[in-house]
């Protein structure tokens, strides 16, 4: 059975109704209990469990500590192309969204991936705009081929593919997947992604099995904040980590928790998420999943990714651009090329690196190589 299936059976308006109904009595039973199953979560992501935040803080960044030490891995996003076919309301790089669009030359790639390994950076996240015939599978071989050297750890944040153009990227030293379903309310889901190949809620929902099956070492997944109710979506969130640490047992499962920001299109976000609720999810996510990193990106303001720190997180970007040719070239020299979204945290990744030790934790630049596998 696929996940899509097991998502058929579940009532989105159903599981909204059992969070919203749970009391204290049911959060304090979630917080006894020595593992948190699928009712205690339900618990844990209630309106009830407000006032039991830092009852569940401290739990969770205890689970954190035994599960991964004081350690926080850094990355960097490499964006490559802008260009999008898709229609996605809350995206920068919407293709009815009149702006530049730019799409990296090999000679770019280099510098830019020269630019970011120099930072200190062994691990390295791919990006594009949804666009298979601007960047068709053999692009981003081409561009595993150019950063390899730099970057022992090469994660790639794309459109779908089949599981065997996956594949195909594994064998040229691409190690990781990251693919967001955006929201998992398939009765919403077509008013936010209005054209494109993305419209297809299926084929996107089954692209960490295509990764599975294909053999990547990681596999991501999230939903947008502030689409939908970010309470059910993080029961989903949650039963999908389950269901792909069962079905790929091989590879390590993690979650990130994008937040929406200002892009082009002026989008505003339905269903906003507070600091407070942020924090409430991603306690509650890392009380179900023990074993699951957490990633938190630069669309959080520093004061908040620096609070965040013991709270959960295993794995952070630093220093982000998100335009293509962003760490290199002016506006310019790459014709002002829109990017998805602003970041909120400008600051250097020496700086990120230093506050994370002062927080007492360690901060890993290289956490992968082949020759571990030796």
């Amino acid at each position: 059975m696929s996940f899509y299936d097991e998502l058929k059976q579940i009532s989105w308006n159903e599981i909204e109704n059992e969070i919203q109904n749970r009391g204290e009595a049911d959060v304090d039973a979630a917080l006894k209990a020595p593992a948190v199953d699928f009712d205690n979560f339900l618990s844990l992501l209630s309106p009830a469990a407000e006032s039991r935040l830092e009852a569940m803080a401290r739990r969770a960044h205890l689970l954190t500590q035994q599960r991964f030490g004081k350690t926080i891995s850094l990355f960097a996003p490499l964006y490559l192309s802008n260009v999008c076919v898709n229609r996605c309301a809350y995206c920068g790089f919407n293709a009815g969204n009149p702006v530049n669009r730019l799409t990296l030359t090999p000679e770019q790639i280099q510098a830019e991936g020269e630019f970011i390994a120099k930072m200190g950076f062994r691990h390295i996240l791919l990006v594009s705009g949804e666009a298979p015939k601007v960047v068709p599978v053999e692009y981003f071989t081409k561009a595993a081929d150019l950063l390899r050297p730099s970057f022992p750890s090469i994660s790639v944040e794309i459109y779908p593919m089949s599981t065997d153009s996956y594949r195909e990227l594994i064998a040229h030293g691409v190690d990781g997947l990251t693919v967001f379903q955006e929201t998992y309310n398939e009765r919403l889901y077509p008013e936010f992604h209005l054209g494109g190949k993305k419209r297809d809620f299926q084929w996107r929902l089954e692209t960490p099995d295509r990764g599975g099956e294909a053999g990547f070492r990681r596999i991501g997944l999230g939903a947008l904040l502030g689409l939908c109710d970010w309470r059910v979506e993080g029961f989903f969130m949650g039963m999908h980590s389950r269901y792909l640490m069962r079905k790929f047992w091989k590879s390590q499962v993690s979650i990130s928790f994008p937040r929406l920001r200002p892009a082009a299109g002026a989008f505003e976000p339905l269903h906003p998420v507070s600091d407070l609720h942020f924090v409430q999810l991603l306690t509650a996510l890392r009380l179900f999943l023990p074993d699951v990193g957490f990633t938190l990106s630069t669309r959080e303001t520093p004061e908040f990714r620096n609070h965040m720190i013991p709270l959960g997180v295993t794995s952070m970007s630093a220093g982000s651009k998100t335009d293509p040719g962003g760490y290199t070239m002016s506006d310019g020299e790459n014709g002002g090329a829109e990017a998805q979204f602003e970041v909120a945290d400008h600051r250097s990744p020496e700086l990120v690196a230093e506050i994370i030790r002062e927080k007492g934790y360690e901060p890993v630049w290289k956490d992968w190589d082949e020759a571990f596998l030796a």
